[in-house]
């Protein structure tokens, strides 16, 4: 029966960076700035899989990335991604799964369901927007730095809206799924 767990567990991990690796391939032009769907399944793994569960399935998918697997948004993958403004969102997706399963584990409370996402999103973006800030004022722009303002205006404004409401997508589903993944088990 162990067995049978453990196999299932990878299957999962696996199947989560999968469906993040085409979260970044489902791509929505809206003007300058892509609707995607990757934060909505950081915050299915976090809910589904559980804290550690989910933190290997994001773990895996980054680590796809950096050893040359194409599985970022518009392709990109390799080490050199570190240097890029968007890394620190993919450094955020691992802590969020944490966190957000964390915070779903504490209680089976449905109001959970809709807080932990919320709450995986205020972390994805706490490490995400200064890293954004980071790279652009040290990497890309150092003789022109950019403020926070403008960190938050590239990094945070376009995509809020649409986080929000994948963050609540995130908890009906949530709570659609998870009861019926516990009968099964």
């Amino acid at each position: 029966m162990r067995t049978n767990t453990k196999t299932r567990d990878m299957i999962m991990i696996a199947l989560f960076a999968t469906l993040t690796t085409v979260g970044a391939y489902i791509s929505i032009p809206l003007g300058a700035v892509p609707f995607t769907f990757q934060t909505l399944f950081v915050m299915l793994s976090g809910l589904i899989l559980g804290s550690k569960k989910g933190f290997m399935a994001m773990l895996v998918y980054v680590l796809m990335g950096l050893v040359g697997i194409p599985v970022f948004a518009n392709g990109l993958a390799g080490i050199a991604i570190i240097f890029k403004p968007t890394f620190g969102y993919l450094i955020g997706f691992i802590l969020a799964s944490y966190v957000i399963g964390l915070v779903h584990e504490k209680t089976n409370h449905f109001i959970f369901y809709f807080i932990a996402p919320f709450i995986g999103l205020i972390v994805i973006y706490l490490v995400g927007v200064p890293y954004l800030y980071y790279i652009f004022n040290t990497i890309i722009y150092p003789e022109t730095p950019i403020n926070a303002l403008t960190a938050l205006k590239y990094g945070f404004f376009p995509f809020i809206v649409f986080d929000l409401i994948k963050a609540a997508l995130a908890g009906f589903v949530g709570m659609t799924v998870i009861p019926v993944l516990e009968k099964i088990r």
